[in-house]
């Protein structure tokens, strides 16, 4: 379903995702079929700018630690 969500969007609209997996670990979220894999990140990285946020959460901030 993604695959074909990205693919209908691809060269005709922006996309915006976000997802805590490195690129390399992709291939878990598609049943570890790496030429899907390979084509969905083909047409999200085409024209793409990627960010890597690194640090704490800051959803995470005001949660206690557990001891």
């Amino acid at each position: 379903m993604l695959f074909q969500v990205i693919s209908q969007r691809y060269e005709r609209g922006s996309i915006v995702l976000t997802t805590n997996k490195a690129f390399k670990a992709w291939a878990s979220i598609f049943n570890n079929d790496s030429t899907i894999t390979s084509a969905v990140l083909d047409r999200l990285l085409h024209h793409a700018e990627a960010i890597t946020i690194e640090g704490s959460s800051y959803r995470m901030k005001d949660q206690v630690p557990s001891q």
